[in-house]
């Protein structure tokens, strides 16, 4: 009985036991997994708390040139609060390229936002890109989100983009007064009073309302907000109680300020000569007006992070601060701007502090603007999608990261350690399929011409279907390229036709031989009444004769403006498209009148100066001299006098030499093809109609149209066609904007740069610039490149290629202002190494193309994700020197 009733329970107590150690065998399981995610996923899993996030964004701030020197509040709340990223760069040195990277996550030719103008908030970034954003993802996954301030360049402010809940956003570019918002759809106009109107202050004030009143009615429901401030961009206008700050800023002035020229690097560096003392005077007013605007940001910082505290989410906030990418003050010559590859231009401040951030750290890991969205979802608990080209940077920044005791042999995942650096639109291609001439490096633009001359291509007088260039021999036996003009380029056999058969083709046909208008009377078209009055002996001369008429009087007046776009020239003819406010050049004028009894008062144009002021007196005075070119001047007494600056320097005087026999080569090509496009007009003269509307316009439409069979030897290929157009289209946009500088008495232009001019009536705000206009060429839309920047233990390097076949290269370690472009120090095995790894960045799609784990030469490996409190200077390593001199020679790329 005993030992039944003892066995009885035996069954019972066996499978109580199995029981109970199921659940403990599974919930062991659990938890060892459970043990390997984050502190903060685990509190997300027990209490569903998800942390707030506030990005802060500036616009164009540097971190080379000591614009953090000026914010030492945020230097304290996010240093010692936070981690430093020592190594964070932005992809593409341009404000809306760069914003739509951090938007997106991707690379720009993965979003194709090249410029600042092209596809930057277009229809079609629109339709593609702007539904993909970060603010998407979290404002699904259940963040009030909120954005405040710049958005992007072209934003016209008629939408409200998908994701934001809250929406106060610049329209067009960075202003602080005068500026328009659009706040949730309705526009906003503000004017110029600092206590309503500066923008960096509404930024700061209308955040954090936004985060106190979502606190207070949603209290569990976290927070997203970006603060885009336009500081310190342009115009730079500070706060009042800031203007006097910084009286002698001059940390930009570092060791490649205003070194220059650079004749071993890329054409603009070539190009760009040693700045005017009034030049470096402007730079040293607009570092300091950049470091006063940054004040009420550093202010803002203050404020948001106090806001924090107050209301107890400071523990549960992660606070990013960056800039879209860096700047240059005087840096090689360049008085200001971005666009370059170089270190000012890509490397940005980056600062992040929240929940597990280590304190007081300064991490070297290579972060970047496409790693921003990524970290941002990541942040919030989400999947990242594949096909953003960035890497969340949250690994790098947990400091309760679990170590797995049974893999300790094991080697740790390696960071990036290189990345793409890439600015500009891609190349067009021929039509023909053929590559484009490249530019050898150190080698003469004749020693190049001569040799593309010898390509058969290039010898015929452009005859060959789609020659775009032929090669003449000028008279002075200099070898030239000439561009084959308009749609001749494009379809040169047909249009040779076509002008041999004159224009019988396109004339009314011969049942149609008179005009049937009636007894209108006739009446002279403009060409025609311009080619009456116009004397014969009012022709431009060539080159030749100019040099035999030395001593001849310099006053002749100009009829036409010439100039230059896309390798074509242009007159424009000032009786008609052109007229002046007020004449610089009377003398000449009157003279002009004397001769020929022309009435009008017209203006010589030069290409480059100092910026015309309109003269408010109607009464012409003779000036003191005529700008002939932008250093040279002609005197009253026909003698020629220039600045201080070619006597003295050799390089100056070479390089003002070679724009003045530029122009010289443009007049000329210009005078040989007008005479051409004369004769041409000679023989296809059409027969004149006396009538006010032309007759085949009315009555014989039909007669215009060609039989099918001759038509279609005429007809151009759709897409030859539409080309045509496109580029027809540039022409007009570009001449309209000539058209439009020359009515403001804009002179100040360079061959293929962008340029500036700078007066008095620039800045609005204190303090002021005083020292009268000036005119400065910084960059150029066509400096189109790609970079690999590399940085591990041994190697610290840039490696560019330019879009004309230049190549750049620069060891940090030995050269770390990259003064000396080393690439002839290559081998050829290694060029090829880096040229492959470029070309692989440039196509990839996705973080796991786009994050290669070697770089340069040979894999090296970064410690294992954990912050560091100093950064660790990779080891001196000198580029090999195996094989000097041209590195074209066999190169493979």
């Amino acid at each position: 009985m005993a030992g039944r009733g003892l066995s009885a329970p035996l069954p019972l107590l066996l499978l109580l036991v199995l029981v109970g150690i199921l659940p403990a065998a599974q919930g062991s399981g659990y938890l060892s997994g459970y043990r390997l995610r984050s502190r903060l996923q685990r509190d997300r899993q027990i209490r569903n708390v998800r942390p707030n996030i506030i990005l802060v964004l500036t616009d164009d701030q540097d971190i080379e040139l000591g614009s953090m020197q000026a914010m030492n509040k945020t230097r304290h709340i996010m240093e010692k609060g936070g981690t430093h990223f020592s190594n964070a760069f932005s992809t593409t040195p341009m404000c809306c390229p760069s914003r739509s990277s951090i938007l997106t996550g991707k690379y720009v030719h993965n979003h194709h936002t090249y410029t600042n103008n092209e596809n930057c908030s277009s229809p079609s970034w629109q339709a593609h890109h702007e539904p993909h954003t970060f603010a998407v993802h979290l404002n699904n996954s259940g963040y009030r989100t909120a954005f405040f301030g710049k958005y992007l360049n072209e934003y016209n402010g008629s939408y409200v983009p998908p994701g934001w809940r809250e929406w106060v956003a610049l329209v067009k570019n960075s202003r602080f007064y005068n500026y328009t918002l659009c706040r949730n759809g309705v526009r906003e106009k503000h004017s110029s009073d600092y206590q309503k109107d500066y923008l960096t202050d509404i930024i700061t004030n209308d955040s954090i309302n936004y985060f106190r009143t979502s606190k207070r009615m949603y209290p569990h429901r976290p927070v997203m907000m970006v603060l885009s401030h336009v500081a310190p961009h342009g115009p730079e206008d500070s706060a009042p109680q800031y203007s006097t700050a910084f009286p002698n800023a001059s940390q930009h002035i570092t060791p490649s300020y205003n070194y220059a020229p650079n004749l071993d690097k890329h054409w603009i560096l070539r190009y760009t000569g040693p700045m005017k003392p009034v030049h470096m005077q402007f730079t040293n007013m607009l570092q300091r007006r950049r470091m006063q605007t940054l004040l009420s940001v550093d202010d803002s910082m203050e404020k948001m992070y106090n806001m924090l505290v107050e209301t107890g989410e400071l523990d549960n906030t992660y606070l990013i601060y960056t800039s879209d990418h860096g700047y240059h003050i005087g840096q090689f010559g360049l008085v200001k701007g971005k666009s370059m590859p170089y270190e000012f231009d890509i490397r940005v401040p980056f600062y992040v502090r929240g929940p597990n951030v280590e304190h007081g750290a300064t991490n070297p890991h290579i972060v970047l603007n496409v790693d921003l969205a990524p970290t941002l979802l990541d942040m919030a608990g989400l999947d990242i999608p594949a096909e953003m080209d960035g890497k969340s940077i949250l690994k790098l920044l947990d400091t309760d990261r679990p170590v797995n005791r049974f893999q300790l042999n094991r080697k740790g995942k390696t960071w990036r350690d290189s990345f793409l650096v890439e600015r500009g639109k891609l190349p067009h291609k021929r039509a023909d399929g053929k590559e484009m001439a490249q530019e050898e490096n150190f080698l003469p633009k004749y020693q190049r011409v001569k040799d593309l001359c010898q390509k058969a291509e290039y010898q015929t007088s452009c005859q060959q279907p789609g020659q775009k260039w032929q090669c003449v021999e000028n008279p002075t036996g200099k070898l030239r390229l000439y561009k084959c003009k308009g749609m001749a380029s494009l379809y040169a056999p047909r249009m040779q036709a076509l002008m041999a058969r004159g224009a019988s083709l396109l004339s009314p046909t011969a049942n149609s031989d008179s005009c049937d208008c009636g007894n209108v009377g006739f009446k002279p078209s403009v060409l025609k009444r311009k080619r009456l009055l116009t004397k014969k002996g009012s022709s431009v001369s060539s080159y030749s004769e100019m040099k035999s008429s030395k001593t001849a009087s310099r006053k002749r007046w100009a009829r036409s403006v010439s100039f230059e776009l896309d390798g074509d020239l242009y007159a424009v003819d000032l009786e008609e498209g052109y007229q002046p406010l007020g004449s610089r050049n009377s003398s000449w004028a009157t003279d002009r009148r004397r001769e020929e009894g022309n009435e009008d008062d017209m203006e010589e144009f030069s290409g480059m100066g100092v910026t015309a002021k309109p003269t408010t007196s109607n009464k012409l005075t003779p000036p003191a001299a005529l700008k002939v070119t932008y250093r040279c001047s002609i005197l009253m007494n026909d003698t020629v006098k220039c600045d201080g600056g070619l006597y003295k320097s050799l390089q100056a005087w070479k390089d003002h030499k070679l724009h003045i026999e530029h122009e010289i080569e443009t007049l000329q090509t210009k005078i040989k093809n007008l005479r051409e496009v004369k004769g041409h007009l000679k023989k296809v003269r059409p027969e004149e109609c006396q009538c006010d509307t032309p007759s085949y316009l009315l009555k014989n439409k039909e007669s215009f149209r060609l039989n099918t069979g001759r038509m279609h030897s005429l007809r151009m290929p759709s897409k030859q066609k539409n080309q045509w157009l496109q580029k027809e289209q540039k022409r007009r946009k570009k001449l309209r904007k000539f058209l439009k500088r020359l009515q403001n008495n804009d002179t100040c232009s360079m061959p293929g740069l962008t340029c500036f001019t700078h007066d008095n009536h620039h800045w609005q705000t204190a303090p002021f610039w005083t020292m009268g206009p000036f005119c400065a060429c910084t960059s150029a839309n066509n400096n189109t490149y790609w970079c690999l920047r590399t940085i591990n233990d041994t190697h610290n390097f840039l490696f560019c290629e330019f879009a004309t076949g230049f190549l750049e290269y620069f060891d940090l370690n030995t050269d770390p202002y990259q003064l000396i472009n080393a690439v002839s120090t290559l081998d050829r095995n290694a060029l090829n190494n880096m040229h492959q790894q470029l070309m692989d960045l440039r196509g990839c799609k996705g973080h796991k193309q786009c994050n290669p784990e070697k770089g340069g030469k040979e894999r090296n490996y970064f410690s294992e994700y954990r912050p560091v409190h100093r950064r660790k200077r990779p080891k001196v390593k000198k580029p090999s020197s195996k094989s000097l001199g041209q590195i074209w020679e066999g190169w493979v790329g």
